[in-house]
């Protein structure tokens, strides 16, 4: 999936129907093409509405406690 499409497609209703909303950030991908880089954007984005930016690392660390 897209992070800077598909996921922050899905985060945005989420968090209109009232949810928390984590992402993995390094469990996504975005095309980088000469006009920009679309992963960087959706970061950028993720970080504004997010709940928690987190990494795999981190996710699974709170999944195990």
């Amino acid at each position: 999936m897209l992070a800077n499409m598909c996921v922050e497609s899905h985060l945005r209703e989420f968090l209109e129907l009232g949810f928390e909303v984590a992402v993995v950030r390094d469990a996504v991908a975005a095309p980088k093409i000469p006009e920009g880089d679309g992963y960087l954007a959706a970061l950028i984005n993720f970080r504004y509405m997010a709940n928690g930016l987190w990494t795999t690392e981190e996710t699974v660390g709170m999944l195990r406690s």
